[in-house]
């Protein structure tokens, strides 16, 4: 796919697919709770970083992640505060608009 084309009043910004998934990955690994990135089973798609698919356009992206969440925490605050850290710092990172981010919790493992 092509990169995220930006129009603004002083020209065209083209921001790079692996960028904004390096963003989302780093965002995610650095969340409460996350072990790893995991590998999907439909990164094959869209593969950025192993682990996350970034699709759609500027005006609505539409981001994928796979992680591995340590055992014992609740999943679904784990899954949220993901979903709202990624969303939250590609928009203030990169200007594009979020559209979704889906968090699939992979597998669940002790951290080392």
């Amino acid at each position: 796919m092509a990169d995220l084309t930006v129009t603004t009043p002083r020209g065209t910004i083209a921001i790079s697919r692996d960028v904004v998934a390096e963003i989302v990955a780093d965002t995610a690994s650095r969340c409460y709770g996350v072990v790893a990135l995991s590998s999907g089973s439909r990164v094959g798609r869209i593969l950025r970083r192993e682990g996350v698919s970034v699709e759609g356009d500027a005006s609505a992206l539409r981001i994928e992640l796979h992680v591995v969440v340590e055992h014992g925490l609740n999943l679904a605050e784990v899954a949220s505060t993901v979903r709202s850290q990624v969303g939250y710092e590609v928009q203030r990172l990169t200007g594009l608009n979020v559209e979704s981010v889906e968090v699939v919790i992979q597998d669940v493992r002790q951290s080392a």
